[in-house]
């Protein structure tokens, strides 16, 4: 579910809704993440989403929040990103957005999307306070953003039980898929010294060797944190019978190869 929801619910973080965002007067890409998926929040501090986003490195959110908020309001972000990312939706899935097949997808994603429990999911549940969108792939578009935030916050409880920080998060990610913290996109851009000493705290807990790659432990830990994660996330899908859940996934994998075409 998490390969088939992610790149549906990700176009928010495309062009389209990024262009949407600067015609508001964001100054740049992070402005209109920021304000985009924290707009469910309200008008929180800086420490607030930073605790919320966790994966971030500190200053990052201040460097935005409350910034955004003097030019625009959490229910214009809301918009703002409903309306372009169900845009790009639309783009990137060509004739399929108009098919009865996608009515169907989107009715039973949103099931199960509002089925989940709120509890201890802060992001999650601010989305559930929102308005479901009416017009279909707009309503796909928010179901798989809440699935996807609902996966997103247990992951975060998962790596707090396993002791893992936010940034020493990206580097277990950035190993496991082969690469070195520092070549990695989303941490490769923090000081080396900062860096090093994130990859240095992992040594030292017997999870990263002398070259900078998993130990046995480090790699049975993040297998550890990917399994709870998605036994966390399971029951958003406990409402959908057998069969509406393989006609979920059924319906959905065309429609998620389609978004991963167009960014091809």
């Amino acid at each position: 579910m998490f390969e088939l929801v992610e790149p549906i619910a990700t176009v928010t973080f495309s062009e389209v809704p990024n262009d949407a965002f600067l015609a508001i007067g964001m100054r740049n890409y992070w402005d209109g993440y920021f304000a985009g998926r924290a707009a469910p929040l309200g008008m929180a501090p800086a420490e607030v989403v930073h605790a919320v986003f966790y994966n971030f490195a500190e200053g990052e959110v201040a460097r935005h929040i409350p910034w955004v908020w003097g030019k625009t309001t959490p229910r214009e972000a809301i918009a703002v990103r409903e309306r372009g990312s169900a845009a790009a939706l639309r783009q990137m899935i060509g004739e399929l957005a108009d098919s009865p097949a996608l009515v169907r997808v989107a009715d039973l994603a949103t099931r199960a999307a509002v089925s989940a429990p709120t509890e201890g999911r802060v992001l999650y549940a601010g989305l559930r306070a929102l308005d479901v969108p009416g017009e279909p792939v707009a309503r796909l578009w928010h179901a798989a953003t809440l699935l996807r935030e609902h996966r997103g916050d247990g992951h975060n409880a998962a790596l707090l039980a396993h002791g893992i920080g936010g940034t020493e998060a990206h580097v277990l990610l950035a190993l496991s898929l082969g690469m070195r913290a520092e070549e990695f996109g989303r941490v490769h851009h923090l000081p080396k010294a900062q860096l090093a000493a994130v990859v240095d705290g992992l040594r030292g807990r017997g999870l990263v060797d002398a070259a900078g790659g998993f130990t046995p432990a480090g790699r049975e830990t993040r297998e550890r944190i990917e399994a709870l994660t998605d036994e966390l996330a399971a029951p958003a899908y406990e409402i959908l019978s057998p069969d509406e859940l393989d006609e979920l996934i059924a319906g959905l994998e065309p429609i998620a190869a389609a978004v991963q075409a167009a960014d091809d």
